[in-house]
């Protein structure tokens, strides 16, 4: 196809089942008829099929239009490959489907889904088509998101691509982008003859190992103060990761299938939250669970509207063993561990000249870096951080990170120094103003300081444009501001608040990493052991753990115990030895990015839990020899 771009959302053709593909080509949306966030959700008869007009919006389509059924979220389009099922929209049955590896003897079918891997071209979400028409030289698909140019006149379908078949007859179909590469097709049918097998992993390959350095000391000093982040990271007095003696040469083993189903698990409950959290934002009912200020709700919308993909970094706490993956909670307005996730972990183990195995954290670093360099920061980023030395190490290590990505950047230690220029803005200490953020403060800190002087209808309206110039600034005069961009965004107190829990298990009944959650507790529950949390909590803090005879296995302090609480499926976290395992999974611009391990006495891990290396190794080394 030759010619400039089609405008977003132009129809570019139509495909068989007359449905419309539509051009995405997003730097021509016009900001009128796509004012925010919400104006790129796409429904079709009252049912969310994905973002205008992304692939995976237009094969859910293709699909309800031709089939009646759609496949559920998925975190990036190369996990559709990974799908077992479909759901009929009419009575909400389940369907089977197969994935059958490109070159397969089962060719595809008209209608069955094409999909590409990650990398390339499709760098980081893979891609999804659907096929129409199957000869033996080639096949027909149609797609969104590839070409935004209109189909010729009379053609029902965008594009075609060779195929061949193999001495054994294999179906191999073509990729045309030098690099990319396709996985191979998703039919929906009964019949696994040829798929791709579906042998469910060992159980054992999810429980993690603890192994041990051989006895030496570590080839010179691994940690560099010469690095800001490493040195603020030894003041703290931690010349190790951690300062039990006889945990000083430990790591922990975890297997390449748990790391890589960690991975889908993190992209799949990303975008679940994300859906959770846009129904939460539709509903006052729902959003009143929350306990924030109501004078913040139209902002929290707005943030929502505006800032739905400019959230840069989460983490996931998971428990991990051969019971499953379950996740306790998403930490995505501020997380922690950065530094001994992306660069500590992996230079422990070359300190000691190991090199079996991968780093789980070495892409932190580099795609931290990149989301920053797709931020559109184009000021000054004041980092700003509590006067606490383990948020100085975290602070300073996403300083590099962003400077990294070419952003000059500040770092502000407390609020002393800070001040107002004439017209209102804060300023730091060189009287330049403070427009672009990344915080490790949590946002509840700047709400608490609201709810402190202000009742809920008035705490917004404290933050104004102009203040008296003997009041010093507060938190929430910088982070509230509407001239203020602030990372993470304000939207993420709601993924962060455990009152989403509940939200999840009702939209998501089932869901195999999700842990049951109520606002009230309820017998069955209580019968079964229970874990109740503050709502905004952080830290571990002010956390209850009750058994199925009531009695309390562990209870921590904390500040957040006036708060309204939620109620958890007790799921204790794998233990090895005398230390509790919490696998920690990041995200970086929605997708999973790096994992970590945290350790612990106590069943409930908390900010001074250690973080003990982890290493990623091939299952066959893992798995015990069988006889």
């Amino acid at each position: 196809m030759t010619g400039a771009p089609a405008k977003f959302g132009s129809m570019l053709g139509l495909a068989p089942g007359e449905v419309p593909a539509f051009s995405s080509h997003y730097a021509s949306a016009d900001t009128r008829e796509y004012p925010d966030r919400e104006s790129y959700r796409s429904y079709h008869e009252g049912i969310f099929m994905g973002y205008k007009w992304q692939c995976v919006e237009f094969a859910r389509r293709w699909l309800y239009r031709n089939k009646g059924y759609i496949f559920d979220e998925v975190g990036m389009a190369y996990d559709i490959f990974q799908l077992r099922c479909v759901r009929v929209i009419r009575d909400n049955t389940l369907l089977p489907v197969h994935a059958f590896r490109n070159g397969s003897i089962r060719r595809p079918e008209p209608g069955s889904l094409l999909i590409w891997d990650e990398g390339g071209e499709f760098e980081h979400t893979g891609h999804v088509a659907v096929i129409t028409e199957v000869f033996p030289d080639r096949v027909r698909i149609v797609e969104q998101n590839v070409d935004h140019r209109p189909w010729p006149r009379g053609r029902n379908y965008s594009r075609e691509l060779g195929a061949v078949i193999d001495a054994a007859g294999g179906y191999h179909i073509t990729c045309t982008y030098d690099r990319g590469a396709i996985l191979g097709w998703v039919i929906q049918t009964s019949d696994p003859s040829h798929a791709e097998p579906r042998i469910e992993p060992a159980p054992e390959l999810f429980n993690l190992r603890l192994a041990e350095i051989p006895s030496q000391r570590p080839q010179g000093a691994w940690l560099d103060a010469a690095r800001p982040d490493e040195a603020a990271f030894i003041a703290v007095g931690r010349p190790w990761l951690t300062n039990a003696p006889d945990l000083q040469r430990s790591y922990f083993c975890l297997s390449e299938t748990a790391f890589t189903e960690i991975k889908h698990a993190a992209n799949e409950l990303h975008a679940m939250f994300m859906h959770a959290t846009h129904k939460v934002l539709k509903d006052d009912r729902l959003l009143a669970r929350f306990k924030l200020p109501r004078s913040i709700w139209p902002k929290l919308r707005q943030s929502w509207n505006n800032r739905r993909n400019q959230m840069i970094t989460g983490r996931f706490d998971f428990s991990v063993s051969s019971r499953g993956i379950k996740v306790y909670e998403y930490n995505a307005d501020s997380a922690s561990c950065y530094l001994e996730t992306a660069r500590l972990q992996g230079t422990w183990f070359d300190s000691f000249g190991f090199e079996d195995g991968d780093c789980p954290g070495n892409r932190l670093y580099p795609d931290l870096a990149r989301a920053w360099r797709k931020s559109g920061v184009d000021t000054v980023l004041h980092i700003l951080q509590d006067n606490e030395p383990e948020e100085t190490y975290h602070a300073l290590f996403m300083k590099a990170a962003v400077e990294e990505a070419g952003i000059r950047c500040k770092l502000v230690v407390g609020m002393e120094g800070l001040d107002w220029d004439a017209a209102g803005f804060v300023v730091d200490r060189d009287g330049e103003r403070i427009l672009r953020v990344w915080k490790t403060w949590a946002w509840e800190t700047a709400l608490d300081q609201l709810r402190a002087e202000f009742d809920e209808e008035e705490a917004l309206s404290a933050i104004s444009d102009s203040h008296p110039r003997t009041k010093r600034p507060r938190l929430a005069d910088i982070l509230l501001r509407n001239e203020v961009v602030v990372y993470e965004p304000l939207w993420t107190l709601i993924p962060s608040n455990k009152a989403i829990l509940p939200v999840l298990c009702e939209m998501f009944p089932g869901h195999p990493n999700l842990l049951e959650a109520r606002y009230e507790l309820e017998p069955e529950m209580a019968r079964y052991g229970y874990v109740a949390k503050p709502i905004a909590g952080r830290c571990g803090a002010n956390i209850s753990m009750v058994d199925r005879h009531q009695e309390v296995m562990q209870e921590t302090g904390g500040t957040f115990g006036g708060q309204d609480h939620i109620y958890q499926q007790l799921f204790p976290l794998p233990r090895i030895n005398r230390l509790n395992l919490q696998i920690g999974a990041f995200t970086v611009d929605g997708k999973f990015s790096a994992a970590c391990v945290r350790a612990d006495t106590s069943p409930v891990i908390t900010s001074d839990s250690d973080l003990l290396p982890l290493r990623v190794f091939e299952d066959e080394d893992l798995l015990p020899i069988q006889n």
